[in-house]
């Protein structure tokens, strides 16, 4: 177990990005990568809250883009990453856990279950931007890859386990133990990181810190102007808007075309199959980009070539669901699509974080909610091209023109150059 870093001690980490502070950088590092090993248990199924797989999406969306696009420079630095995860979790792990209670509220039900939905996205939007903020601020250049491909893969995890024992539980106990069962995965893991990773001392200062309404000084305000006049900035927000939203596409539409095309196939293959190979495909691909970066790659050569993976030949396979009829190379194609889509973690995910580690989540909070946005529009879109063409391939084709627009505009546009710094502090 790392030493804990006193108030003081952490307070400066999350307020100083200076390059020399490595001993600090190494403490952080170690103890946020024991913090990631309990992000599995997930009450939203692995997956980002404010998807367009979501009941209630639209009250929720709203929420999530309040929440996520709050500045990080208040509760992240202020008090900590790792503490607004924890607060935000257990709140949002209650809140799971007591939904079948609201649901049996006589004639007020509806009313209670939508505003739980809308008080958990608000709670879950908060996460992503935390955690990224979290590993900008700790976690060396040459590790974040790894480090959030871990990430990536406890999400495609909680997905597989979710489903799997969720449909159980189903079947035996019926819906209200599905919320019981994710929910009090989330307290478990709340409670372990509390009692060995966290004292009750920090707990008390963050929650006094956020009661009296976390100030921003001047120093730690976001550079709006600047961020949104760096074309490297646009580029990263419109390929994590491409990356998302194909994403959403093929995880909203890929069950119906599996039972529609092999209406006699079994549901598991195609359900788990997939998830399968996107856990190990996620942690490879922080392994391989963390090491050609060490082999003396330049980073933002390593992460255009994470994004060819993620977004390119990923959407190839995409193309080749709508061009066999072989049920066995209709899994192979979907596996390898959903599989190669996460080498984006150790993309466009980690390169927010190399152009501008001081305000991470703020960035990464713009970028995810738009991409949100646009996975409700590509959604609908698809059903439109189903309806109207009565063929999946366009389906495909949609999926394959996005994720190039994405990766046609990383390509030319993106950077790993710092955009958070004075012109004359920028890392070069």
């Amino acid at each position: 177990m790392p030493p804990l870093l006193c108030p003081r001690q952490h307070a400066r980490l999350c307020c100083l990005h200076e390059p020399g502070l490595r001993l600090e950088q190494e403490r952080g590092r170690r103890r946020a990568q024991q913090l990631l090993l309990g992000l599995l248990p997930d009450s939203g199924g692995g997956r980002p809250p404010g998807g367009p797989q979501d009941l209630l999406v639209w009250p929720i969306l709203a929420t999530w883009l309040h929440s996520s696009t709050w500045p990080p420079s208040c509760p992240p630095r202020r008090i900590g990453g790792e503490k607004v995860i924890l607060l935000s979790a257990s709140a949002w792990g209650f809140i799971t856990v007591a939904t079948p209670l609201l649901a049996h509220l006589g004639s007020a039900h509806l009313a209670f279950m939508t505003f739980s939905r809308i008080l958990t996205g608000l709670l879950q939007g908060v996460y992503f931007p935390a955690l990224t903020s979290l590993l900008s601020q700790k976690v060396r250049e040459s590790e974040r890859a790894f480090t959030y491909s871990t990430v990536g893969a406890g999400s495609q995890f909680g997905t597989l386990l979710t489903g799997a024992v969720g449909s159980l539980l189903l079947d035996w106990y019926g819906w209200p133990s599905v919320f019981y069962f994710s929910g009090g995965l989330t307290l478990l893991w709340v409670g372990y990181v509390y009692r060995c990773l966290l004292s009750e001392r920090d707990l008390i200062l963050a929650l006094g810190i956020l009661a009296q309404g976390l100030p921003m000084s001047r120093h730690t305000k976001v550079p709006w102007r600047q961020l949104f006049r760096k074309p490297s900035v646009w580029a990263a927000i419109v390929s994590q808007l491409s990356a998302a939203c194909s994403f959403f596409i093929l995880l909203s539409w890929l069950p119906t075309f599996f039972k529609e095309t092999f209406p006699s196939s079994k549901g598991w293959v195609f359900n788990v199959v997939p998830w399968l190979v996107a856990i190990p495909a996620s942690l490879l691909s922080g392994l391989l980009s963390d090491h050609l970066i060490n082999q003396g790659y330049r980073t933002i050569t390593v992460r255009k070539f994470m994004q060819v993976m993620g977004l390119g030949l990923s959407s190839v396979f995409a193309l080749c669901l709508g061009h066999t009829s072989s049920f066995c190379n209709s899994v192979v194609f979907a596996s390898a699509s959903i599989g190669l889509q996460t080498f984006n973690h150790s993309g466009i995910s980690v390169n927010i974080q190399d152009l501008a580690p001081s305000c991470a989540g703020f960035l990464f909070g713009v970028a995810n909610t738009a991409g949100a946005l646009a996975g409700v529009v590509g959604v609908c879109l698809g059903g439109y091209l189903i309806e109207t063409t009565g063929s999946w391939t366009s389906v495909f084709n949609l999926v394959a023109a996005i994720s190039s627009l994405g990766l046609c505009t990383f390509l030319v546009f993106g950077k790993a150059q710092r955009v958070d710094l004075s012109p004359a502090h920028e890392d070069l």
